[in-house]
């Protein structure tokens, strides 16, 4: 059968747009047929495209229940790399580390660890993870999202070990480095995996449950070093490092059961492998419906064929090297706008004159809240789209910093030390209202299908090798054997910051309501970043 589908797209439109609507909506004259006969065909794979168009979002998590559980399931990983980055974050606050491992701080004369230390431990796991991203994208694109994370758990498990039985810097720096690893592999795994197991409208909130779930990690750092905060001994410290280990074993068990992503199986070419599994994480009308989501797949897949493998070296050229910018520089804005000071939080309260019980109490507030404004934030991009959150958040942020950087410059008293606390608890907390959880739903969406976890790895290298210099920056800046700047680094950042926001004005997309195939044309038209909103993409389009 061949069929014409005169459908004209443009989601940024969306819903003021009542004719573009409507024609989704609609099926039309069926006169034009394209692609290999048989039950993977372009005629399908349109009307696949229009269902998923077509569908709100409580209707597309009634239609792939089960691909949100496993969004959900992949997301948990993140929690582990949260969890230890909070943690050594608290050591530095903690006194019965600081009594153990410190030296004696002349001005104030009590036990401290030193700031190259401090910087340190903090750029271990980072130095790490760096390595494991660029090994997690030819491990993933080889074996698999499901197989690459279950690796990487099982030696966070054999690393968790080290760390434990650690009696020195030196060993607990080694630890971090080992750690870092598989967090490499699950960061640059979970924003691609959950980005692709889920259909359109359901992207964002996958994708930001990653913010959600780095909340949820320093939520429970937060709350078993306030618990274990008064103790002299080493439980104070030992203890939180032990509890890593709920984690890993599980989730492998789970992901061991879970599927694969169906993109990547239909990169493959596992065409049947792929059409099970979305039989299997939707509840579709039956085996033409699974039919068609695979042959939307398939098209976009066939856009961007070649007959290499996917390289390093091919994010470098022509359209992909926008697109592997875009990743990077949205990764590296996360260290720039702010962001260290959410996770020296602790930190950064002790430095600002709070006392140590009320330190640790708000850094737990702080990240209960980022919890709450993260799903927030799930309405914002929903209704608003990313480049907006993402720029008025930025924008936001800022000012913001700006206000943390007057505190801090007015003089030492108590009215300052709370302004300061305040500000620095509302920075950190609206980073995940605007920025943060944006920044996941962009790396999900920007880059290609055929290179996605070699884009999302480098991407997180990058992010690696801005923040660990800007760990030193902010761990020199606070320390008062440093600089001693206290709310004053928020001149800083709010610096950065800026310079991040005018780049993003100029060079990001707006992805919202964008199928992959409409993101894979937009770019290779090279339709400037502020026009795309009113760009139409036609149905029939491969290219």
């Amino acid at each position: 059968m061949t069929e014409k589908h005169v459908i004209s797209q443009n989601p940024g439109l969306d819903p003021e747009n009542e004719a573009v609507m409507e024609a989704r909506k609609s099926s039309v004259e069926h006169v034009y047929d394209v692609g290999e006969k048989g039950q993977f065909t372009k005629a399908g794979a349109i009307d696949a495209e229009n269902a998923e168009h077509s569908m709100g979002v409580l209707e597309a998590v009634r239609a792939y229940p089960s691909a949100s559980w496993w969004a959900f399931v992949m997301s948990c990983t993140i929690i582990m790399e949260a969890y230890c980055v909070f943690l050594i974050g608290n050591f530095i606050a903690l006194p019965a580390f600081a009594n153990e491992f410190g030296a004696l701080n002349p001005k104030t004369g009590e036990r401290a660890i030193t700031t190259p230390w401090q910087s340190a431990l903090q750029m271990g796991g980072p130095v790490g993870a760096f390595i494991g991203v660029f090994l997690a994208g030819p491990l993933t694109s080889k074996i698999g999202y499901r197989w690459a994370t279950i690796f990487g758990l099982m030696l966070l498990n054999a690393f968790i070990f080290v760390f434990y039985f650690a009696n020195s810097l030196g060993v607990m720096l080694a630890s971090q480095l080992l750690e870092g690893i598989p967090w490499g592999i699950f960061i640059a795994n979970a924003p691609a995996y959950c980005s692709e197991i889920v259909p359109l409208r359901l992207r964002a909130p996958a994708t930001q449950m990653l913010q959600m779930f780095w909340a949820i990690g320093a939520i429970i750092v937060g709350g078993v070093t306030y618990r274990y905060n008064p103790l002299e001994s080493a439980t104070a410290y030992r203890v939180p490092i032990a509890l890593q280990w709920m984690f890993p074993t599980p989730l492998a068990l789970l992901i061991w059961w879970g599927p694969e992503s169906p993109w990547w199986l239909v990169r493959k070419g596992r065409l049947e492998d792929a059409k099970k599994t979305v039989a299997r994480i939707g509840r579709l009308g039956g085996e033409s419906e699974s039919n068609d989501a695979v042959a939307m797949m398939r098209r976009t897949v066939e856009l961007e064929k070649t007959e290499k493998e996917p390289s390093l070296i091919e994010l470098w050229k022509g359209t992909d090297r926008y697109r592997t910018l875009i990743v990077c520089c949205v990764y590296a804005a996360q260290n720039l706008t702010g962001n260290l000071i959410a996770n020296q939080a602790v930190f950064f309260f002790k430095q600002a004159g709070i006392k140590v019980d009320l330190a640790f109490a708000l850094g737990l507030i702080t990240s209960a809240l980022q919890a709450v404004f993260v799903m927030l934030s799930w309405i914002l991009t929903t209704y608003l789209g990313r480049r907006t959150i993402y720029l008025w958040g930025s924008a936001f942020n800022t000012i913001l910093l700006v206000a943390l950087g007057i505190a801090g410059s007015v003089g030492k008293s108590n009215a300052s030390s709370l302004a300061q606390a305040s500000l620095g608890l509302i920075v950190s907390v609206l980073f995940c209202l605007g920025p943060a959880p944006a920044s996941w739903v962009i790396i999900g969406e920007t880059s290609s299908i055929r290179l996605r976890p070699l884009t999302t790895g480098v991407g997180r290298g990058c992010y690696y090798a801005i923040n660990i210099p800007c760990i030193y920056l902010s761990s020199y800046m606070l320390n008062s054997t440093g600089a001693d700047l206290g709310g004053k680094c928020g001149y800083v950042w709010a610096g950065t910051g800026f310079v991040c926001l005018v780049m993003a004005y100029f060079f990001l997309p707006e992805m919202k309501h964008r199928s992959y195939r409409e993101i894979d044309i937009l770019f290779n038209r090279h339709v400037p970043a502020r026009k795309w909103t009113k760009t139409i993409v036609d149905i029939n389009d491969d290219h």
